[in-house]
């Protein structure tokens, strides 16, 4: 087992560059299923869920070379319509290949998802878009079982958005007969760019970053190569450490219009950004303002910010309400903060954090990806050592995230349990 150990207080500077957005990249990959031939992706990180994602790629039939940042995805010879339990009970992003296999081969069997410690996360929203597509559904032994001959086009209309549920819609529907219109489908960057992709492979899709989506059904698609875009959670997660630190850091390859809403709430913690096209300076304040956050689903705060927004109002000067209303459990992190000496409260899905003076290094534990990051900022920021363990969380989605922060002149490293 892996702990980073952190010793805090150091101030930041420099530059650090965004990798691959991993929550695009996954179900860009599981699209690749779509075509027979070779894909090719572009910006593509290393992280133990885009290896388990291609994994189970693999288990598919699927032929999988990343070799550097490129990443090449041969679907021609994927004949195993099945996603075992031992793979998809790790990560839950393996219910992506739900429409894919579907759409491609009429039968697909995905074990029930697992993979995250953030509560309940149903897939009712995915089962019915595939059932108003023409699939029959059914369930045996712990199994989701979809069988369509050819699926059909036809109005989805989502209950609630969801980013998962919109990407396995758009999945089975570009390859059904006729129109789909999918309604309050997520527009989140991530969405725009699984649409991006699945339009360079023949698809025709209307209604990017709206609620509305059309989709004409075509009879083929082919493989295409494309760049993935820059992940908006880890700029956001540095635009962050270089707050807590009150350092001037500079974020580099990172789309800025993709974390309006975030940039509007760092702002009115007296923080000053200079943003350009494809960066963004943090200039510090000495005083640290509390900001209230409600997340929403895209454009307003995302939910995977939550967290680490959090342990930047543990230093504000006063009170700041956060409440998280996509999922109500994602308050783990709290505890933890609280034994770092923050002054956090929960009531419900409300969190009142109570700013203080300093924070006070201690052994602590992950419990989830964004949790992780969280301690981390939390530790770069308090006094003495901190000891973040389980930090196999963070690995799932930031790449070497200790070696940009030793770069910027953090005290931190990672060592064996």
């Amino acid at each position: 087992m892996q702990n980073f150990i952190i010793n805090g207080q150091k101030k930041l500077s420099g530059e650090v560059e965004i990798s691959g957005a991993k929550n695009a990249i996954l179900p860009i990959m599981a699209a690749c299923l779509l075509a027979s031939g070779k894909s090719t992706l572009n910006n593509v990180p290393y992280l133990n869920d885009i290896k388990m994602m291609a994994h189970l790629m693999r288990i598919i039939g699927a032929r999988i070379d990343h070799t550097g940042n490129t990443m090449q995805i041969d679907a021609t010879n994927c004949s195993f319509y099945e996603a075992p339990y031992e793979l998809v009970s790790k990560m839950r992003a393996s219910i992506y290949v739900l429409a894919p296999l579907l759409a491609r081969f009429g039968e697909v069997k995905v074990s029930f998802p697992g993979g995250c410690a953030i509560g309940t996360r149903p897939v009712d929203l995915h089962l019915y878009a595939m059932e108003k597509l023409g699939a029959k559904i059914v369930f045996e032994h712990g199994y989701i079982i979809a069988t369509a001959k050819k699926l059909k086009g036809n109005s989805i209309k989502f209950s609630k958005s969801s980013v998962g549920a919109t990407a396995n819609a758009l999945m089975a529907s570009v390859l059904a007969e006729g129109i789909t219109d999918i309604y309050n489908a997520a527009s989140e960057p991530e969405i725009g760019s699984l649409i991006d992709f699945l339009i360079k492979m023949g698809a025709k899709i209307s209604g990017k970053d709206t609620t509305h989506l059309v989709i004409e059904g075509v009879n083929e698609l082919y493989p295409v190569p494309m760049e993935m875009i820059p992940d908006r959670i880890e700029a956001g997660t540095f635009i962050i450490a270089g707050a807590i630190t009150k350092s001037n850091i500079i974020i580099k390859k990172c789309i800025p219009q993709h974390l309006e809403s975030f940039l509007t709430k760092i702002e009115q913690t007296g923080t000053k950004l200079l943003i350009k096209e494809n960066s963004i300076e943090v200039i510090p304040t000495d005083k640290i303002l509390p900001v209230n956050i409600k997340t929403e689903p895209y454009p307003l705060y995302p939910t995977d910010l939550q967290a680490q927004f959090m342990a930047l109002m543990c230093f504000a000067e006063g009170e700041s309400i956060i409440e998280e209303t996509i999922f109500p459990d994602r308050f783990m992190h709290i505890s933890e903060l609280n034994r770092l000496e923050a002054n956090i409260s929960i009531d419900h899905n409300r969190a009142s954090v109570m700013g203080v003076k300093t924070l006070s290094g201690a052994q602590v534990m992950a419990t989830d990806l964004r949790a992780s990051a969280t301690l981390v900022l939390a530790g770069l920021a308090a006094t003495g050592k901190t000891t973040i363990s389980r930090i196999y969380h963070i690995d799932r989605g930031y790449e070497k995230i200790e070696e940009k922060l030793q770069k910027l002149g953090a005290n931190i490293i990672r060592e064996q349990g």
